[in-house]
């Protein structure tokens, strides 16, 4: 193959089974100037036997990166050292490409020339019900996650690093990831904003995000997210901005609204978030064409605020006594 455009940075850390259906799904690719990283930190190397049938075919170039325990930033900036595409494009394993991915991609950049760009994250039809009910949550407008990829975003669109790209020549400027553990690709997207280069959503550029199989494994990853906010907000103090309060505040107001539940005068004060969850409801269930996924997108969107908000506000008060951010 010639020169690739595109080279598709991949961390990974052991899940198999997610990294076979990714490589699988770019078998698809009805594009095909462009060559895979991953980059993996499986302890003992136990994923690559999964990926030799991967690694001996001829369809795209596949180069495996391997140290043990390697952080995600570390394994992306690796995996940048290694590519030679004229773009980096990082995605997480955990994503299935459509096939038209890569040709919407340079399409734009043709037409448009961004020096980075991102593109919206979406539910595949057979995702299970809570993995549907946890995509709702995390892209509704109705929650905090519209603001991730969609046209109507507020302010200027930050790509996220589970679909996002870049002018190799951008990334190697402001010396690629940081040495953060979580809220890496944000706070990327920040310097990059802030050196001048241009960002774009591409809207056709999505990919299907499996994100977590459980509740709690849920709750944790979002824990992690609002923790993180307040990191990058202390590096990045303009960064924060009223829709990052939201979840601490939202519930906040669930609680109290709960309690006055149990209150025959003070039951008024739960009608607002009442509301509110039936417009959960009633949006996720016309979304998604089903009523469980409606009624259990209600939970994982309480799931969403309560550990993002708890993870903002555990971190704040560490800063205040400590003076530096939690270890994530």
């Amino acid at each position: 193959m010639s020169h690739p455009r595109f080279s598709l940075i991949v961390p990974t850390f052991g899940r198999p089974e997610e990294v076979t259906e990714f490589l699988e799904s770019l078998l698809e690719q009805d594009y095909d100037s462009f060559e895979v990283i991953i980059s993996d930190g499986t302890p003992k190397d136990t994923l690559r036997p999964e990926l030799e049938r991967f690694l001996d075919q001829e369809v795209y170039p596949l180069t495996l990166h391997y140290e043990e325990y390697l952080p995600v930033s570390a394994a992306r900036n690796d995996g940048a050292k290694i590519a030679i595409g004229d773009y980096f494009i990082f995605l997480d394993s955990d994503c299935i490409i459509p096939s038209g991915y890569l040709k919407a991609i340079d399409a734009y950049i043709e037409k448009n020339d961004p020096d980075i760009f991102g593109g919206p994250d979406a539910a595949h039809a057979d995702f299970t019900t809570l993995q549907k009910a946890i995509s709702y949550s995390m892209t509704s407008m109705l929650t905090t996650g519209g603001i991730r990829g969609k046209k109507s975003h507020v302010g200027t669109y930050h790509p996220r690093g589970f679909n996002m790209g870049m002018k190799r020549s951008a990334f190697e400027a402001v010396n690629g990831y940081s040495t953060f553990r979580c809220g890496e690709d944000i706070e990327l997207s920040i310097r990059l904003i802030k050196a001048g280069y241009r960002t774009a959503l591409i809207e056709d550029a999505h990919v299907f995000h499996k994100r977590r199989t459980s509740i709690r494994q849920f709750f944790k990853q979002v824990y992690r997210f609002g923790a993180a906010r307040i990191n990058i907000w202390k590096l990045h103090p303009e960064e924060m901005k009223l829709t990052h309060v939201f979840p601490l505040a939202f519930i906040t107001y669930f609680i109290v609204s709960i309690l006055a539940i149990l209150s025959y005068y003070g039951s008024l004060l739960a009608i607002p978030m009442i509301l509110y969850t039936l417009a959960v409801w009633v949006d996720a269930t016309f979304q998604n064409k089903s009523i469980r996924v409606g009624s259990l997108a209600v939970i994982t969107t309480v799931v969403m605020h309560a550990g993002y908000g708890w993870g903002f506000l555990k971190n704040y008060i560490h800063w205040s006594r400590h003076g530096e951010g939690m270890k994530l």
